[in-house]
């Protein structure tokens, strides 16, 4: 099921995100807008989609990112069954 976040203000965000240049401003707006608990569970998000792109299995998962199953089974939904975003960022990853 996907939520409609094209509100006006969840808009002004991906609009905001989008004005960053460098990794360094990334960081610092992120610092300001997000805990690091937040910033590091998104991290550790894209860190396990990007194992389960090698078709890596859970355990060595859960093991090398410290992700629970559940964020695991979570990530592995989004990349099955969700709006494609994780496929988008790792594949333009993979071009870098």
């Amino acid at each position: 099921m996907r939520y409609d976040f094209n509100d006006e203000l969840t808009s002004k965000l991906y609009e905001a995100i989008l004005k960053l240049e460098t990794k360094e401003e990334c960081a610092l707006f992120l610092e300001d807008l997000c805990t690091i608990s937040e910033i590091k569970a998104l991290a550790q998000r894209l860190e396990v989609a990007k194992c389960l792109e090698k078709q890596e299995i859970y355990s060595e998962i859960a093991a090398k990112t410290g992700a629970s199953t559940a964020t695991i089974s979570r990530v592995s939904r989004c990349i099955n069954y969700g709006a494609g975003g994780y496929k988008i960022i790792l594949d333009r990853l993979e071009d870098k």
